[in-house]
């Protein structure tokens, strides 16, 4: 199989803070809701799914990380309870993956949080989605769940980990 070669990243990597309604946001949840709907053979509908103001400050955040002003990942969090912070919609542009960008969102997120006073994070996965499972494991997230079950008879996969909050 030939591989079509991808574009190089553009070096200027800029994290944004923004809403979930910034147009510029636009493109990666349009994609987010394509992907989900086409893995779980199901509509997805993401902007019913929580309150835009869930994702925004000060119990919130919606961030993007921009290649030269362009979004190529994103992701956000939300109070989970009051010392932990459940992060959503964790995305990488279809023509950007494989280069690490999902864990500079993680990473941005979890920094994000951890100056706001969270202590931990929380979140789920779906189970048609290894790569995402794959990415929390490596970034030190715990399974919340048995890994020698097959994702499908689980459900959503939760994880968790614990932050380390900044000292002033």
């Amino acid at each position: 199989m030939t591989r079509t070669p991808r574009p190089p990243l553009p070096t200027r990597l800029t994290t944004c803070h923004t809403t979930v309604t910034d147009p510029l946001a636009r493109p990666l949840l349009d994609e987010l809701t394509h992907e989900y709907s086409t893995r779980y053979a199901r509509p997805v509908d993401l902007s019913r799914e929580y309150p835009a103001e869930e994702f925004a400050p000060p119990g919130g955040a919606f961030l993007l990380l921009l290649a030269d002003g362009a979004p190529v990942a994103g992701g956000a969090y939300r109070r989970y309870d009051a010392r932990t912070a459940e992060l959503k919609r964790i995305w990488t542009h279809s023509g950007h993956r494989r280069r690490g960008l999902g864990r500079r969102v993680l990473a941005a997120l979890e920094e994000d949080a951890a100056a706001r006073g969270y202590s931990r994070v929380y979140l789920t996965t779906g189970p048609r989605q290894p790569e995402a499972k794959g990415l929390y494991l490596a970034a030190g997230y715990r399974p919340l769940f048995d890994l020698s079950v097959p994702p499908e008879s689980i459900g959503p996969l939760p994880f968790v980990k614990h932050l380390e909050i900044p000292r002033p």
